[in-house]
């Protein structure tokens, strides 16, 4: 089940309230000693997170079908890290070996879709909410995710919460039945401004126009870093950008500063647009440098890692800004928050 985006937490009476997590949404069945983890489409997360198998056998009934979401807690910095997570999907065993070591997950649930031989998808999530309190025994890397039905709970969990790893809340109709693939619930994400330089773009996967823009921010040091995308640009606009960036593209690559994208050891050390995508091997990631000169106002939501958590939106071009001036201080970032901390919420 899926959300729709809004701008405003909702108020009034048959509304449950419940962080949203940023990390992978998954979907737990359990059948006795079977019991396996499944992505949003469908794909097994089994062999990449071993080490919640033991936790979750633990915590779900004998026989159930539980969603949440996984996550990885970063203890030093106290909120979640979505890079760590991003890297636990490895092809290589022992690889995911280590990582479930140095780098362990956990699992937040959040709904019960099905308890024993019973299906629980034309309940009320009030009910849903109630059983799963009831037959999940958390413990170790489960958690079960705070939830209130004040809207002012929501509120602070917004404002307060951001650096323990929450994308925003969650409204879900207590009334309301389980609704695969329907966006019948409600999100409410942090999103800002930021001024970013535009460093190149990626061609459509059409072909035609203008797919993304490449989009750099300037460390204390002067260098461009690359912090992200934005796209989703209609059909007509891709074209109309492929016209109106065509001449930046002359010489652009002469004294433009991720030249050396393409350098393997280049990615060892800042946030550079090339590389081999994690989840598409076959991805085509090549891009079109364009001499550093564009600013565009973009929105964003988290800023982890240097870069962008999300990709952004497209608001307007900044002819007014040097492209110098796009900096990281002008960026709103959240305080670390606890994360077990929060977790543990039951306000």
């Amino acid at each position: 089940m899926l959300a729709k985006l809004a701008r405003e937490i909702p108020t009034g009476d048959g509304w449950i309230f419940e962080p949203k997590w940023d990390g992978f949404r998954c979907i737990v069945f359990r059948d006795g000693d079977e019991l396996m983890m499944s992505s949003r489409r469908s794909r097994p997360f089994d062999r990449y997170f071993p080490e919640l198998r033991d936790p979750l056998a633990d915590a779900l009934p004998e026989r159930a079908v539980v969603d949440g979401e996984i996550v990885v807690p970063d203890p030093a910095r106290g909120g979640l890290d979505f890079d760590a997570l991003a890297q636990r999907i490895h092809p290589a065993a022992s690889r995911v070996t280590a990582l479930a070591t140095s780098t362990p997950a956990s699992f937040i649930a959040f709904d019960l879709l099905a308890l024993g031989d019973r299906s629980l998808l034309e309940i009320p999530f009030g009910e849903r909410r109630r059983l799963l309190v009831e037959h999940l025994r958390p413990g170790g890397p489960v958690h079960l995710t705070p939830a209130s039905t004040d809207p002012d709970v929501a509120h602070r969990w917004f404002t307060t919460f951001e650096g323990a790893g929450l994308d925003g809340v969650i409204a879900k109709p207590a009334s309301g039945t389980y609704q695969p693939d329907r966006r019948a619930l409600v999100k409410v994400k942090h999103e800002r401004t930021a001024d970013c330089v535009v460093a190149g773009y990626r061609i459509h996967k059409d072909g035609a126009g203008v797919g993304s823009l490449l989009l750099g921010l300037f460390d204390d040091a002067g260098r461009l870093h690359h912090v992200g995308v934005t796209a989703s640009f209609t059909a007509a606009r891709r074209a109309d950008l492929l016209d109106e960036l065509r001449p930046l593209t002359d010489d652009a690559l002469d004294a433009h500063p991720w030249r050396d994208w393409a350098d393997a050891a280049a990615h060892a050390d800042g946030r550079l647009p090339g590389g081999v995508s994690r989840w598409n091997a076959g991805k085509d990631l090549s891009w079109v440098p364009l001499r550093v000169e564009r600013v565009a106002e973009v929105t964003f939501g988290q800023l982890e890692g240097g870069r962008f958590r999300h990709g952004s939106r497209f608001v307007r071009w900044r002819p007014d800004r040097d492209p110098a001036s796009c900096r990281y201080d002008q960026l709103e970032v959240a305080r670390p928050v606890d994360f077990a901390a929060f977790i543990a919420d039951r306000d």
